[in-house]
């Protein structure tokens, strides 16, 4: 029998705001076999908005509770701030809200918080204008983003702060690539408009399409056939950067889901890749990309400190593991799942990773360092740190039209409808 999807909404939740919480696209796809495909959708969307205005839905509960739930009753606490969402800013019927909500406490076998869900959602109906004019003192709150989340992209990015946290809180478009192997860009956006489905050319990827609306992609003409993949035009610079030729032995270290390996063999079938990757789960992602775009690449799980080979590789890419920054209006949960003292523990790990892979690059090959950050602390300090140490290491200079010119490499912020936040450099060994 299908599961409610408010009441899996609400056990979602509660494992993501959890001390150590889970992420919430693996929660989603644990939770998917037991819901509709509609159902699916609504509970992505409630719980997408909930880790996007977490803060403020919390601070809006506050003023229509006399005390806060106890901390066992993050369920209760979970379907408050979901209800909240819907009737502040979904345009589900007021009335709907509150019997949902009410049906949703008994199927988590809480009947006596039944008048207490329902008084404070009649309240939150009575005042929902004043509460959605309502603005806070405190900054971190006003703009949905922890303290010191918020505190950290403003001593980076003082000029572009206000904008970076603005769009963090607007979903990102759906961007595809399309494999030019099999079609053109300009022939498969025909093909989507035949069936209804608009797109634009991106800017600044050659094989890039931005959806005019986001569709399943089962919607969308050939794409079991590899014809495209879902893929941010950000992340698409990357198989470009690379300055591919052919037959050239290329590594995608930090390989999963697959979209960047998939994209090198598109641009240079006759490379010769390794994708590598340490989650055994993600790998087989890799692989079923690499299947439904009909591409062979050597699949490794390893971790990429540890991985060697007994030859050197021409181009190696390192989309290295981040905090992931650039990508919250894509993963909101980010906001919560991560702390402060994390991004000094990626930065050390990223330049690990750079030193020891650097140790397979070929005289004059090129490593392009990727992260989907936005913080330096991740990015410019990490490339400054490892040209500091490495003396056979020099930089490659990007002059392109994205992003901005950072102390090294080049930082991309997300766009309301462009890319997402990313960063490149790129290096060669002398």
């Amino acid at each position: 029998m299908p599961t409610k999807p408010r009441t899996s909404a609400v056990k979602i939740l509660q494992k993501v705001f959890q001390t150590n919480g889970n992420s919430l696209n693996e929660l989603l796809l644990q939770h998917a076999s037991n819901l509709t495909l509609q159902d699916q959708s609504l509970v992505k969307e409630l719980c997408y908005g909930v880790c996007r205005w977490k803060n403020r839905l919390e601070s809006q509960l506050n003023e229509l509770m006399k005390k806060p739930l106890k901390a066992k009753e993050l369920d209760l606490h979970c379907l408050l701030l979901i209800s909240l969402y819907q009737l502040l800013y979904l345009r589900v019927p007021d009335h709907a809200v509150v019997s949902e909500a009410v049906n949703t406490v008994v199927e988590l076998k809480k009947v006596w918080a039944k008048s207490l869900v329902n008084a404070v959602l009649r309240q939150a109906q009575r005042e929902k204008e004043q509460l959605l004019e309502k603005r806070f003192e405190k900054i971190a709150i006003e703009t949905a983003h922890p303290k010191w989340l918020y505190e950290l992209i403003q001593q980076a990015w003082p000029e572009q702060a206000e904008i970076i946290l603005a769009n963090n809180n607007i979903p990102g478009p759906m961007t595809l690539r399309v494999n030019t192997q099999k079609i053109s860009r300009i022939a498969y956006q025909q093909q989507l408009a035949e069936q209804g489905v608009f797109a634009e050319c991106t800017a600044f990827s050659p094989d890039g399409l931005m959806l005019t609306a986001p569709v399943h992609p089962t919607q969308l003409p050939n794409f079991q056939q590899g014809f495209c993949s879902v893929q941010d035009e950000a992340a698409q610079l990357s198989a470009h950067l690379l300055d591919l030729q052919p037959e050239q032995k290329i590594l995608d270290a930090c390989a999963a889901p697959g979209g960047k390996t998939g994209h090198i063999l598109e641009l240079c079938p006759t490379a010769k890749v390794i994708a590598l990757d340490h989650d055994a789960q993600r790998l087989l992602r890799v692989q079923e990309n690499l299947q439904r775009l009909n591409v062979q690449a050597q699949c490794i799980h390893q971790d990429a400190k540890h991985f060697t080979t007994d030859f050197l590789f021409d181009r190696i890419l390192l989309d290295a593991p981040c905090s992931g920054t650039g990508v919250i209006r894509r993963h909101p949960d980010i906001k919560w799942l991560r702390r402060k003292e994390d991004i000094a523990q990626y930065a050390e790990q990223q330049l690990q990773l750079l030193q020891h892979l650097w140790t397979l690059l070929k005289p004059n090959g090129i490593l392009l360092y990727a992260t989907c950050s936005i913080l330096p602390q991740e990015n410019t300090q990490v490339i400054q740190q490892f040209l500091h140490n490495q003396t056979d290491a020099e930089e490659i200079i990007l002059n392109e039209a994205w992003g901005i010119a950072t102390a090294t490499g080049r930082q991309l912020f997300p766009q309301a409808n462009g890319y997402d936040g990313f960063f490149y450099a790129k290096l060669r060994k002398k």
